[in-house]
């Protein structure tokens, strides 16, 4: 899909139960850009307050340590927001925000996003669900540095990337791959820490890589292993 063909907000969760009429008239209220991987979308403590919708690509959430050591948050695929924070409340960005894909995006500026949210209830309720799951992940994450080893932080981001694809018989996959240094800056360890883990995980038979996908054979087993720790 090209960037002029992604120029819809279709796939975007906030908008998900309009009406194609009332989509299209919101559509017409935004800008649209498109962003080669690694351009910076969004500068950490920047005074700008539009609202990011993602109906192309992915965007990471990062921000840096002040030895320079890269932190990253989140990945944002199709049909994400991002952005909202500083439109609702006017403080400046509270991270940086970079394509890892070629992305499009839709703009909007902060004072239409409020009135959208204003007409269309519907909109202000997602985003409220939105932002409670940010709050849940930002509390699991808290506990998981508070509570977990390196190893067991590893475990429980497998199984939170994984979460989406878990079937009843316990198995999963995340696709494609972590990069082990990504992996590592989502869980506040080193690159060699999450090679080593995976290492373990596959002579136990817990991962199995087949192609570009990374598959999990007992997420329950895997969960257990981290609930463990996380009680002691």
């Amino acid at each position: 899909m090209t960037g002029e063909n992604a120029r819809t907000l279709a796939k975007v969760f906030l908008f998900k139960d309009l009406s194609e009429e009332d989509r299209a008239r919101v559509e017409a209220r935004c800008k649209w850009r498109d962003f080669a991987p690694q351009e910076q979308i969004i500068d950490f403590q920047d005074d700008s307050q539009d609202v990011y919708f993602i109906t192309r690509g992915v965007a990471r959430v990062v921000n840096y340590s002040i030895s320079g050591r890269e932190i990253a948050f989140d990945d944002l695929k199709e049909g994400s927001v991002f952005g909202e924070l500083a439109a609702v409340d006017g403080e400046p960005r509270s991270a940086n925000v970079v394509a890892v894909a070629p992305t499009t995006v839709g703009l909007m500026h902060p004072m239409t996003f409020r009135s959208v949210l204003e007409e269309h209830p519907e909109i202000a309720f997602n985003l409220m669900k939105r932002l409670t799951q940010m709050v849940r992940m930002s509390v699991e994450r808290i506990m998981d540095l508070s509570t977990l080893g390196a190893n067991n932080r590893v475990y429980a981001e497998l199984l939170r990337l994984a979460k989406p694809t878990i079937q009843d018989d316990g198995t999963a996959k995340i696709d494609p791959i972590p990069i082990h240094s990504e992996l590592a800056s989502r869980v506040s360890t080193t690159r060699e820490t999450v090679a080593r883990v995976l290492s373990d995980l596959s002579r136990k038979g817990l991962v199995k890589r087949a192609g570009n996908v990374l598959q999990l054979t007992d997420t329950n087993r895997l969960r257990d292993m981290v609930e463990q720790f996380r009680g002691d």
